[in-house]
């Protein structure tokens, strides 16, 4: 079918803005890893800038060659937490999302209400950092990393809604063929749920993956740090170097790249989730559009 020309000016149009903002999204991207491969004493003279000044790999050999083999600690530590805490995760968020799709579960809607609840009022942070250490024994363990980030109420309502979505003729049948309801999850409804669980799932592992709030609460151990943290603490110890806080006879013949360094570290963290979002970006849009649809 032959586009009228009023139709190519708004196809044109639309193409024109969506570009425009994609370059506004892109830009800062762009130049943090332009900034990141700048020297540091041209960024503090002349600022930020796209193109990279004086390009140099001098922040990446500071950072790797004090904290190379920290850093890949780091990583193999953020690497197995996100594994195997969002593999956790996605096991128990799936499970109580299905049970509570099936309308005839006894106290549905009262096991609803209380995940509900969980969302609008807590106990608060010392009741929950007491609980955890004492109780649970979070500290220098991985369960520190891995436990307190393992379920989200909202996740768990996005999941309900996919598995509600499926006829429950579906569900009677396999009963009616002698399946049990575990069965059924694993054999219907997780099959049939395939963009809600690679939604949620890149949920939980971004979550996990930019988590360092957890191991600053329960972690003492320097090689169980999580990548994050560990890069975190870099950064703070220079900018209280770079800031004086440091008496200045220890910090007298010391030039960090303060300001270069930041973009380094962003670029060393957010490096591998820009490699795999490509990849689920489709079922990611698909599945935060029809989870947004209501029952």
């Amino acid at each position: 079918m032959k586009l009228s020309i009023s139709d190519k000016l708004v196809k044109v149009f639309a193409y024109a803005i969506i570009g425009f903002f994609a370059i506004i999204c892109l830009y800062p991207l762009i130049m943090v890893v332009s900034v990141s491969f700048s020297s540091n004493t041209v960024v503090l003279k002349n600022g930020y800038s796209v193109l990279p000044q004086a390009p140099t790999l001098e922040t990446y050999q500071y950072l790797f060659a004090h904290s190379g083999v920290r850093i890949l600690k780091s990583y193999a530590v953020t690497i197995f937490t996100t594994v195997v805490g969002t593999v956790l995760a996605m096991i128990m968020t799936s499970m109580i999302a299905f049970a509570l799709s099936i309308k005839s579960l006894k106290y549905r809607n009262i096991i609803a209400y209380i995940c509900n609840f969980t969302i609008v009022f807590s106990a608060g942070l010392i009741p929950w950092y007491y609980v955890c250490v004492n109780w649970y024994g979070f500290t220098d363990s991985f369960k520190g990393l891995i436990i307190p980030s393992m379920f989200s109420v909202w996740n768990m309502f996005l999941m309900r809604t996919y598995f509600s979505a499926i006829p429950e003729s579906l569900y009677e049948s396999a009963r009616i063929d002698g399946a049990s309801y575990f069965d059924i999850y694993c054999k219907i409804a997780l099959p049939l749920s395939k963009t809600a669980i690679l939604t949620v799932g890149m949920m939980y592992a971004l979550c996990y993956w930019n988590d360092w709030w957890n191991a600053l609460m329960f972690m003492n151990d320097r090689d169980k740090f999580p990548l994050q943290y560990f890069l975190y603490n870099i950064l703070s110890n220079i900018n209280a170097i770079s800031s004086g806080r440091i008496p200045s006879g220890a910090a007298a013949n010391i030039k960090l790249p303060s300001e270069t360094v930041k973009m380094a570290v962003t670029v060393i963290t957010i490096g591998p989730i820009i490699f795999l979002y490509p990849f689920i970006q489709k079922y990611f849009v698909e599945g935060i559009m029809t989870g947004a649809v209501k029952e």
